[in-house]
Formats: C-alpha cells, structure tokens, sequence
C-alpha cells in the first residue's frame, strides 16, 4: 500500500484520483454492441453470448423447473441467512415509505404530491467469481415494497457456469417475475432498448465491469438508471482507539472484490499507520483471491492526518462509497461527513454488515459521486406526481401575481390562461 504522512492540501486531488483509467476501446466496444442489440435484438444476444460467454442460448427465459431445480442445491444454512438479511432489508426499506403531501398555500389553492411507484424495472446481477445474490436482495427487496408492477433480471450463464443457484433462489423468494440468462453489456441494452423476447423496462439497476458501466452511461438517454458506478471503495477513519486488525481485515474485504477496488486508511498516527499495513500483510496470506488484493492493494492508500479537522475535510473530499469510523466518539465525527455513500460506526461495525445483512443498502454511489446521489433506497424505485386544484375564489388570489410573471417573462398566453378565467369581458 501507498503510505503518506500529513500531505499537503495541494496532493489531496491526486490522493482522491480511483484507479479508473479512461479506455476508449471499451468505449467503442460498448457502442458497437448497443448498436448491435438495437438492429438485431435476440440474434444479437444469441450471437453474443457465442462470443462472450461460450453459450447457446435457445431459451432466454429461465423456466419454473430450473428455478425449482436451483432451489434445492442451496443449503439450509445458506437459506437462513438470506431469509434474515431479507427480513432485515425489508424492516429498513419498509420504514422507508413517504408520506403523501396535501398543503393548502393559499385559501382554494391546494398542492398534493403522491409517490408512485416506477412501473417496470430491470435488475443487472453479475456473474463473474462471486455469486452476488445478496445485490438480488438489495434491489428486489425495495422494487417490492416500492410497488413496481414488474420487476427482472438479467444475469450472465456460461457454458461451464451455470447461473448460481443462490441467484435464483433469491430472486425466487423475492418475488422477481421473469431471469434473463444474459450478461454483459448486451443485457443493459436488451433492458434498455427491448428485443423480441426481452421488453423494454424504465430504469435499470445493478453493478457491473466496465462493459456494463459503460453500457448503463451510454444508454441512459434511453432508460433510468441507479446511478454512475465503478470499483468499490472503502476508506476507514482511525485513531488510536481503532483495532488495527479490524481496519486491515476491513481493508481486505474490499480489496478482494476486485483489482480496480480501492481500500484507504486515513489514521492520526504513523504508529497507527504502520500496525494496519503489518496486520495487512498477515492476514492477506489467509485469503483465497490473492492476485485481486495484491492489485487492489498496489493503488490503495496509508495516509497519516494529525489534525483531526484535516482528515474530516480529507474524506469529505474523496466521498467514500463506503465510510468506517474507528475513532473515539464516532457519531460526532459522523455528524461532520457531507459525502459518504454508508457509513459505518465503531470498532464492531464491519462493512460486511451492511453489504449483507445489516438492512442498509449496499448499491452504493462510487468515485466520488456520493457529493451528488444517494445509494439505492425506496425513493430509488419511485418517482413524485404533483397535483394542484383551484378554486374560483383560489384563482383570483393567485390572478395578479400569475399574470404579472407571465408579463415580465413576455409569455402573454400564460396570462391569457388566467385572464380568461378570471375576467368576464373575455
């Protein structure tokens, strides 16, 4: 790891730069199979998944009796956890529902605003090493509640890895009304654009490599989408009341998600510092996905900030996707975060509980765009409908005020509407 004592303020922009280097062969790449989806639908996809993943798709839908199938090669135990993370993201997003607003501004003049929920939507799990049925949870748990009338899923097979059985026992038990069998970036566009088998949906979710990043930005004309993503990243705030094996395994979980993941300490002292890095290096050895955490760990961070004002502004500035206190008085630092995507109090609060089964989200903004968007919640699966009505006596109220914008804005016809309504002459 990167190590760095007090850096100027003039060295922060380089600290906070993510290791996401600009390809424009991905670029093209992506557009070239968004294109190719658009004029070929299913042949496209059919052709692809040839191509990327090794597989001959006939079906694309995943049928009840493979679902069926699936089910019974997930474990009890593995059933229990992910019957209770799903009680616990529901509890949470459930007590995430808003309220209607009905305010009277002026006598006769009354403004309702209804959430409602977002009709269709399409949920992007990846294949890849991991099996991510806890992200199925994390986005079919709130589209449920939320009320989305239908809700699918695209995920990636392969000629020698099939769909995990995990996946679709989640999504199973979720609720999830048609699987895709298809990954890639072609999936974002086949949700995006609609094909024969596949319809279009209005706002797409779910993480991804940089092919479906890409897909999900470039498409985003054409379709909603959660937010922009790239690598996960945590970054842990430390003094010396932190436990330094518990920020280096902290450090790890995130490094093994993948070479492009990017772990930061920002600790009050060098000794703090340098306890981590050996706890880095010890328990790294113990861990399965060596190559992802070594090439993670080669563009992660060690940064020493003495000032306990300093390495506030410090995190503020690269807004963490995921944001762990370790330091005396958590919630009081807490309190002075402006950009983090969750964050994570005290010694005893892992990141691991909320990208499993604490109840909080785990679709998280990256790369510092958690200065602008939210994680994924309930509102993520909703939009806003405002409503207003007028009396007579509410009209003329509000008459000279709407005629004398309208005016000045030299919109006439605006005035018009009211003038009509209110003058007897007209």
């Amino acid at each position: 790891m990167q190590f760095y004592i007090n850096p100027p303020s003039e060295q922060w922009q380089q600290l906070t730069v993510r290791n996401i280097p600009d390809d424009p062969a991905v670029d093209e790449a992506v557009k070239a199979i968004i294109e190719d989806v658009r004029v070929n639908g299913d042949t496209a996809l059919r052709t692809m998944a040839c191509k990327f993943d090794h597989t001959e798709i006939s079906d694309f839908e995943v049928s009840e009796a493979e679902i069926a199938e699936a089910c019974s090669k997930v474990s009890d135990a593995v059933k229990a956890a992910i019957g209770l993370a799903k009680e616990n993201i529901t509890k949470f997003h459930a007590a995430q529902r808003p309220a209607e607003v009905d305010v009277q501004t002026l006598p006769g003049v009354r403004c309702v605003q209804r959430p409602v929920a977002i009709d269709r939507v399409g949920l992007y799990i990846p294949g890849g090493q991991a099996p991510l049925f806890s992200t199925v949870l994390m986005l079919a748990c709130p589209a449920k509640i939320a009320g989305c009338r239908e809700i699918v899923l695209c995920t990636p097979q392969s000629h020698n890895k099939p769909i995990a059985p995990e996946i679709l026992y989640t999504a199973s038990i979720c609720g999830i009304d048609k699987i895709y069998r298809i990954g890639g970036a072609q999936a974002i566009a086949a949700m995006a654009l609609g094909t024969e088998s596949i319809a279009k949906v209005d706002k797409i979710f779910g993480p991804g490599n940089r092919f479906v990043t890409k897909a999900k930005q470039q498409l985003s004309l054409s379709v909603a989408i959660d937010m922009p993503a790239g690598p996960s990243e945590v970054l842990v705030m430390a003094d010396d009341s932190a436990v330094p094996a518990y920020i280096a395994a902290d450090l790890l979980s995130q490094a093994e998600h993948g070479p492009d993941s990017q772990a930061i300490l920002v600790c009050s002292t060098e000794d703090i510092a340098r306890k981590v890095n050996d706890e880095v290096e010890r328990l790294s050895s113990k861990l399965s996905r060596a190559e992802s955490v070594e090439a993670s760990l080669s563009h992660s961070r060690l940064i020493v900030i003495d000032d306990e004002q300093r390495m506030i502004d410090f995190v503020n500035a690269y807004a963490p996707e995921h944001l762990i206190i370790s330091m005396r008085e958590p919630w009081r630092i807490a309190d002075r975060i402006r950009a983090a995507g969750s964050v994570f109090i005290g010694n005893f609060s892992p990141e691991s509980a909320g990208d499993y089964a604490s109840g909080t989200n785990h679709t998280l903004p990256t790369g510092a765009w958690a200065r602008a968007y939210s994680g994924v919640n309930l509102d993520s699966f909703m939009r806003k409908i405002t409503y207003q009505e007028l009396s007579r006596e509410g009209l003329a109220l509000l008459a000279p005020t709407i005629t004398t914008m309208a005016e000045a804005e030299g919109l006439d016809a605006h005035a018009l509407a009211v003038d009509i309504r209110t003058q007897d002459n007209l």
